[in-house]
């Protein structure tokens, strides 16, 4: 019977939350530095990925960066929220930026052909979160999600820059099928639109168009011209009670 390493679950999640204090605390930063490489190496000597040492300096390399594209993701949040006090709130406080934290630095991961190790990162924080964003997707600048509870974001997905995602909301396949694995089978979504909570939007083929917003509940599977607003409407009704029902 083959083995599995299952106990790498606690040590990438250690690691994961080092890297994301080491990552906005320049004291966390020096403090967990060794531990993050010899953790790193270990965890994909674990994994059977070669090169671990030569891996890491590169990603090392690239934390800047990414605490860059976390900053104005950051004010982007300060922007778009008015429930935000500060930005020491949002790095502090807010679910929806861990989650993009974590996307960002598994993402990083990911395209240096890392495999497992990134899935182990975001099913963490989609744990801690309640947001599953597959580190494979691409996703823009200054990234916005609000509340965040039951988001998923598959992974062939595209995101533009300046986009808002509210709690719920699905970018999916429209088919479950392993011949598929190849293709794309997520939606784009492009520069400056707004997605209310619990929207579906289906299909590697489906575009939602910049500028445009996309209304609570709807289901899409078909592309969205730029600058559309689309909505779902149902009537509700409203009667006095009558003895007592």
């Amino acid at each position: 019977m083959k083995s599995y390493n299952v106990c790498l679950k606690d040590t990438v999640k250690k690691f994961t939350k080092k890297l994301f204090y080491s990552l906005f605390d320049c004291d966390q930063e020096v403090a967990n530095s060794e531990y993050l490489e010899r953790t790193f190496i270990k965890i994909l000597t674990k994994l059977d990925i070669d090169n671990a040492e030569a891996i890491w300096e590169t990603f090392k390399s690239e934390l800047p960066n990414i605490r860059k594209q976390l900053d104005d993701d950051a004010i982007a949040f300060e922007n778009s929220d008015p429930a935000s006090q500060s930005l020491e709130e949002i790095y502090l406080a807010y679910p929806g930026f861990h989650a993009i934290s974590i996307y960002r630095l598994s993402h990083a991961l990911h395209k240096l052909g890392v495999t497992i190790l990134p899935r182990m990162m975001s099913e963490y924080v989609h744990g801690v979160t309640g947001i599953e964003i597959h580190p494979a997707a691409t996703i823009g600048e200054s990234f916005f999600i609000d509340h965040g509870t039951g988001i998923v974001i598959g992974e062939t997905s595209i995101i533009g820059n300046n986009v808002k995602i509210y709690q719920g909301v699905t970018l999916g396949g429209i088919q479950v099928s392993k011949d598929l694995a190849s293709k794309k089978r997520h939606p784009t979504i492009q520069d400056n639109v707004c997605i209310y909570a619990n929207a579906t939007i289906l299909g590697g083929e489906i575009v939602i168009g910049e500028n445009s917003i996309i209304g609570a509940n709807v289901w899409i599977t078909h592309s969205v011209p730029k600058n559309s607003l689309v909505t779902y409407q149902t009537e509700i009704k409203i009667r006095p009670k009558k003895n007592g029902i």
